[in-house]
């Protein structure tokens, strides 16, 4: 039997990651007030490095979603995996040229196009999906911050219809010329 109630139990072990970034934080603050020409900027430097853990802990907690969707989201090695019910595919973060948030049938559903024109829809909401974070983070000139406001996007009644969705939001699209690979 526990003192403590399922739902904060609940709530700390989803946030434990921004709870680990603030302590940090707390701690560097600590070092920053013992003072000293030493203790100081190595006090600044670990502020600094758990506020953006904690930032960027807050993003990705935001950016999950529930796991009532279909299918299973796998991520392996510089590729994004949908493993759905009658659907599915592979996409290398590499060839991805857009990513896309579209809104088809009332779910929110991400869009990977690749260069060759082929495309891979992933349910916002299916298991594994909290993971895209980091991968889409990785994408050159990624705004995580865009990407967790575009799961906020609500619809707009009576919006347009593009091809088999309801509405369209670009959310990333890779810039210059082609890929470079080394």
């Amino acid at each position: 039997m526990s003192w403590v109630r399922p739902e904060i139990t609940a709530a700390v072990s989803r946030g434990r990651e921004v709870i680990l970034g603030m302590g940090i934080a707390v701690l560097g603050l600590w070092v920053v007030a013992q003072g000293g020409y030493l203790l100081v900027p190595a006090g600044v430097a670990v502020v600094g490095l758990g506020a953006g853990w904690a930032v960027l802990a807050l993003r990705r907690l935001r950016f999950g979603r529930g796991l009532d969707g279909p299918g299973v989201v796998e991520l392996d090695e510089g590729q994004v995996g949908y493993l759905g019910p009658g659907l599915g595919g592979y996409v290398s973060l590499v060839d991805l040229v857009e990513l896309r948030l579209l809104r088809l049938r009332g779910r929110q559903v991400w869009r990977l196009k690749q260069a060759d024109g082929q495309a891979l829809l992933i349910p916002v909401d299916a298991a594994g999906a909290e993971g895209l974070f980091d991968a889409f983070a990785s994408l050159p000139g990624m705004d995580t911050q865009a990407l967790v406001a575009a799961l906020r996007w609500a619809p707009v009644p009576g919006g347009r219809v593009v091809a088999l969705a309801t509405e369209s939001r670009l959310v990333w699209a890779r810039t210059g010329k082609g890929l470079t690979r080394s």
